[in-house]
């Protein structure tokens, strides 16, 4: 009986001898595959890196913004009882936005823009349709660089500071994003600059210090003088990029513009702007020449933007945003030439103000109602050419401009935003409508008024 016991502990120790063989062998090859595999997954990672570096940091991303808008307009002369219409001024446009950022610090933006009227002619060169309003206005269907400037962000010891060049996100600034339905706002405030300008810009931010402060200091060229003079008797050639012939006073229109944050804690936000044009264009009283270098101007505005009204009263107030800007303009003629409504060597100036409201449109999940009145004085002359309104730019309007707007996402889709827009401007001077300083305003009594509908596509 003991041997028998004895056997079959021998033969039991052997099976599991055996087992713990098997399975120690199984447990090597488990080992190996696991190594196999870590390999396999460290190759696909070096891939993936490999392919995120050059799909994600070294290309383009692009967005499309694709709007179509039907506008029906009516002039007044009320002095005359003359009348112009339009029932149906149908017009698409077009932004292709971009964006790249290769490395930390630097980025790329750019926005090419289509804006044309249905049936337009194409290659339209009217004098109306500048360099710094051209893809801010409907036109022809030709492709247009609207934005395209880098930006290089970096510190000196504790000090935020931005760099950039190139053609600047100068329209539909500050308050006027809102009348657009637009999130995204330009660097300028729109109350005495929505019109698109090249230049260089530096920023210097003081959050640290101050919620949401900082500065820029920005300095550009709006207009490039004279390119076509002949030189030399009895020759064809031309002087390219110069200008020899004096008289015509058609000098490079430079600028200098201080855009900056006071304060902007999310709920308030306190912006202000002061800008300075050099030989802004004007006449000269004994040639009789417009368009001249005539003297100099200067811009100022500030502007507060609330966004949501008290403390949790109510969902109503929390989704409510008010806002309020006033500006003045000051052009300053040099002796033997006129600015505005100045004398010889003289200065004009003018003011404006401008409020508003967004409330909730109480219909829709996300939709509002916006309500905004400007006021313009006789000499009020801001640089809003670019204003997206077929009637022109209510905001430098030398009276008064009403309007409402109602901005939903149609059939709820956050992908078409949508808006109805009636606005209705009483000019009670000459309309500002030409460049800077050489057209007198006198008195008129013209009213203007748009009614327009329009769908987009954003993404």
């Amino acid at each position: 009986m003991k041997k028998l016991v004895a056997l079959s502990s021998i033969a039991f120790l052997s099976t599991m001898a055996f087992a713990n063989t098997d399975m120690q062998n199984e447990i090597n090859l488990l080992k190996k595959e696991v190594q196999e595999l870590k390999k396999q997954q460290d190759s696909t990672t070096k891939t993936l890196t490999d392919v995120k570096i050059s799909t994600n940091n070294d290309n383009i991303k692009f967005g499309i913004d694709f709007r179509n808008a039907i506008d029906i307009l009516e002039y007044k002369n009320n002095e005359t009882g003359e009348t112009a219409r339009n029932h149906s001024l149908l017009s698409s446009r077009l932004y292709l936005n971009m964006v790249a950022s290769p490395m930390k610090g630097l980025s790329f933006r750019g926005k090419l823009a289509v804006y044309s009227t249905w049936g337009a002619h194409l290659y339209v060169n009217d004098d109306p349709l500048k360099d710094w309003s051209a893809s801010s206005k409907p036109a022809d269907t030709v492709v247009r660089l609207k934005e395209g400037y880098f930006v290089y962000s970096n510190k000196i010891g504790e000090q935020p500071i931005a760099l950039s060049i190139g053609r600047r996100p100068s329209s539909t600034g500050f308050l006027a994003s809102m009348r657009e339905n637009e999130s995204d706002e330009g660097s300028p405030l729109a109350h005495i600059t929505n019109m698109e300008v090249n230049g260089a810009m530096v920023k210097l931010d003081f959050s640290r210090y101050i919620p949401g402060a900082y500065v820029k200091l920005v300095y550009g060229r709006a207009h490039t003088g004279e390119m076509e003079n002949v030189y030399g008797t009895g020759h064809a050639n031309v002087i390219p990029y110069a200008d020899i012939d004096t008289a015509a006073e058609d000098e490079n229109v430079d600028f200098f513009v201080v855009p900056g944050n006071a304060y902007n804690d999310g709920q308030y936000q306190l912006m202000y702007q002061w800008a300075h044009i050099f030989d802004t264009k004007g006449k000269n009283t004994a040639t009789g020449i417009t368009k001249g270098a005539a003297g100099t101007a200067d811009l100022f505005a500030l502007s507060l933007k609330v966004n949501g009204i008290g403390e949790e009263i109510s969902d109503f107030l929390d989704d409510t945003v008010a806002f309020a800007s006033i500006a003045s303009t000051y052009y300053d003629a040099k002796d033997g030439h006129t600015l505005l409504s100045s004398a010889d060597g003289g200065t004009s100036k003018g003011h404006s103000f401008w409020i508003g409201a967004l409330i909730p449109d109480m219909i829709t999940d996300s939709g509002k109602f916006g309500f905004e009145y400007n006021y313009g004085s006789k000499n009020w002359t801001p640089m809003t050419w670019a204003e997206d309104t077929a009637i022109g730019s209510k905001i430098a309007v030398r009276g008064s401009a009403y309007e409402a707007y109602w901005n939903f996402n149609l059939f709820g889709i956050k992908y078409l935003p949508s808006q109805v827009r009636y606005t209705y401007a009483q000019h009670d001077y000459t309309p500002n409508a030409n460049c800077s300083g050489w057209t007198v305003p006198k008195p008129v009594d013209i009213t203007a008024q748009d009614l327009r509908f329009f769908i987009s596509y954003r993404y």
